[in-house]
């Protein structure tokens, strides 16, 4: 569990203390629950045959943790899993940054990598949505596509030759964002899956779980479906244009209508995942969207949720969820 900074009482402190012995202490004895520290001897794995994986080591005829982690086993490989890493980008992942420069023919992004990552103009969707060549046109008119400081979702294309990491932007449910907040927490807390947009209908937004660690919540745009607009060429091309538009003049359009409602929406789940982050549980759309209900269902306004009394409270929660799951 990370730790957390924000004002407790010695109550909420010595409860906090309780609900954090349990999270980290399970009561499942199973050999794939186990967690371990450096030079710890792994357990319960002395048979012959075994074969050691990534964070294991043979010390004196005994298999030894290299890594801090949760000890995993596949038929007879046994490695450590460890619970922190740093974002490793692989090819498709989808990730949300921050542009911080326009240079030539390409976007810096910072998509929390060690490295900065490029996007191409050749990558990106054409306002005319023609597919042709870039030209001299195209790449001064890249700054009324983005700028510094736009925080774009795009996917990772992969590494080059020269060791940059390279992304693109070639479907329409990618681009620049607008209208919400952006929520920075570690990598290790967004697990792939099968899908990282979810549009919120009931609430009235979207969310994008980035596998770098970014998350955005803002108000949800309509994707026009490119069916059943008369001609192919036609409606393709203005498909394509209203597209680039929503990122710019439609959502400029949309900043006064915004209902009060829908921006509570926004900062209360934004509020949820600072939380969950912070006490380091994993980000998933259910986890997310229980938190968020739970705290209306408690009501909690927004502000109060990061109030060390909230905290505590889901870290009970979910201490004696985990513990009724162990005892079945």
């Amino acid at each position: 569990m990370r730790g957390v900074h924000f004002h407790m009482s010695d109550s909420q402190r010595a409860r906090f203390s309780r609900a954090q012995q349990q999270l980290l202490h399970p009561t499942s004895k199973l050999p794939s629950s186990v967690c371990v520290n450096v030079s710890d001897t792994i357990p319960g794995y002395q048979e012959e045959g075994i074969l050691k994986g990534h964070g294991t080591a043979d010390l004196n005829g005994e298999v030894v943790a290299t890594l801090c982690g949760v000890v995993e086993r596949v038929n007879k490989l046994v490695l450590v899993r460890t619970l922190r890493v740093r974002y490793k980008p692989e090819n498709g992942d989808i990730v949300v940054g921050r542009v911080f420069e326009v240079a030539s023919k390409r976007w810096l992004v910072d998509i929390n990598f060690n490295q900065a990552a490029l996007l191409m103009l050749s990558s990106m969707n054409l306002p005319d949505g023609i597919q042709r060549r870039r030209t001299a046109v195209d790449e001064l008119s890249m700054r009324s596509m983005f700028e510094e400081n736009d925080v774009i979702c795009a996917e990772v294309r992969g590494f080059q030759h020269d060791g940059s990491l390279h992304l693109q932007a070639r479907s329409l449910k990618y681009g620049k964002l607008e209208n919400g907040q952006l929520i920075t927490t570690s990598a290790y807390l967004v697990k792939r899956r099968k899908q990282h947009f979810h549009h919120l209908e009931q609430y009235g937004v979207d969310m994008i779980l980035g596998l770098n660690g970014y998350i955005w919540v803002g108000v949800h745009t309509d994707v026009p479906n490119l069916e059943g607009q008369g001609e192919e060429e036609n409606g393709s091309e203005q498909s394509t244009k209203s597209i680039v538009k929503s990122s710019g003049d439609a959502t400029d359009g949309k900043k006064d209508s915004t209902s009060l409602r829908v921006r509570e929406n926004i900062c209360r789940l934004a509020n949820a995942i600072r939380v969950l982050s912070s006490l380091g549980f994993s980000l998933s759309l259910e986890l997310i969207l229980d938190t968020f209900e739970t705290s209306i269902d408690w009501n909690i306004d927004i502000k109060d949720m990061l109030a060390g009394e909230f905290y505590v409270r889901i870290a009970e929660r979910e201490a004696e969820r985990r513990c009724s799951k162990s005892n079945v």
